[in-house]
């Protein structure tokens, strides 16, 4: 009987911890213009330089792509910006496309 309870507390625990990227990604609030602010400050460039390309979210993490007036890309990662993070980020990392 012991055996049975501690199994069906670990499949509990699992279930519910597979269910906090699904709460991450369905309430990410970050816009558009933050993410683009969030690059700018990375890559040290102002926000109006940078027109964002795509995203997507992926539990805690939103992965997107900018593009500078001058035509250099940078493909970037922040976390946060959700229910789970409070609405708090960590600053992005960006890295230069190709480069």
């Amino acid at each position: 009987m012991v055996q049975i309870q501690t199994r069906a507390l670990a499949l509990a625990a699992l279930m519910a911890l597979g269910g906090c990227g699904s709460i991450a990604s369905s309430t990410n609030s970050l816009s558009d213009d933050r993410l683009k602010s969030e690059a700018a400050g990375a890559i040290g460039m102002s926000p109006g330089e940078l027109s964002l390309l795509n995203r997507r979210t992926e539990g805690t993490n939103t992965f997107y792509a900018v593009k500078a007036r001058d035509g250099k890309e940078y493909h970037c990662v922040i976390n946060g910006g959700n229910l789970l993070s409070f609405g708090m980020t960590n600053p992005p990392s960006c890295k230069r496309k190709g480069g």
